[in-house]
């Protein structure tokens, strides 16, 4: 599909010089940037969703990450180095 889009000179000149460096077409420059765009869209939704469930539980109790963190350092101390 073509399409056209509007471009600072900056912004055009810079794509353009990296697509050469690389050996990629601009249109393909484009399109592997604008892939990855929306993947890191997808992924950030992706993040709030998990937040929204799991942000709201608090995480755990003063008690219990004072325990663990215990529990660790006694690991810790016990291994060789």
């Amino acid at each position: 599909m073509k399409t056209a889009i509007s471009l600072d000179d900056q912004t055009f000149h810079a794509a353009e010089a990296y697509a050469q460096k690389v050996g990629m077409s601009r249109s393909e420059l484009y399109a592997t940037a604008l892939r990855r765009f929306l993947k890191e869209q997808e992924d950030a939704t992706i993040t709030e969703k998990l937040n929204a469930i799991y942000g709201p539980m608090g995480g755990e109790d003063p008690e219990t990450a004072e325990f663990r963190k215990e529990a660790a350092r006694r690991a810790f101390e016990r291994s060789e180095w």
